[in-house]
C-alpha cells in the first residue's frame, strides 16, 4: 500500500493517504509561539495500524525547526509524546 503524507497548513491539519484515500488527520491551531495539536483521528476501518502514530511523527518532525512548543491537547498525540521521548524537547519549549 502506497502511504503519503500531507501538510495542509491552510487547513491546520496534516493528513495521511493511503492508496490515495484520506484516512487520518492531525488538526492543530498556532497559537502565537505554540502549536496546539488538539485532533487526531483514522477512518475506524484503518485503525491499530499505525497510521496515526505515522502521521503524527511526520507532524512534530515538521513543527520541529519552527521552534514553536507543542501543546499536545490532544489524547494520542500527548500518549506519542510520552511513549517517544525523543519528542519530550518540543513541550518543553
Amino acid at each position: 500500500m502506497a502511504i503519503e503524507t500531507r501538510h495542509e497548513p491552510s487547513r491546520n491539519r496534516y493528513e495521511l493517504y493511503e492508496d490515495g484515500q484520506l484516512v487520518s488527520i492531525a488538526e492543530y491551531q498556532v497559537q502565537g509561539d505554540q502549536v496546539v495539536f488538539h485532533h487526531t483521528e483514522t477512518i475506524p476501518a484503518r485503525q491499530g495500524n499505525g497510521l496515526a502514530e505515522q502521521l503524527v511523527r511526520v507532524a512534530l518532525d515538521d513543527q520541529a525547526p519552527s521552534g514553536r512548543r507543542v501543546v499536545p491537547a490532544c489524547w494520542f498525540v500527548a500518549e506519542f509524546i510520552d511513549l517517544n521521548p525523543e519528542y519530550r524537547p518540543l513541550i518543553e519549549r
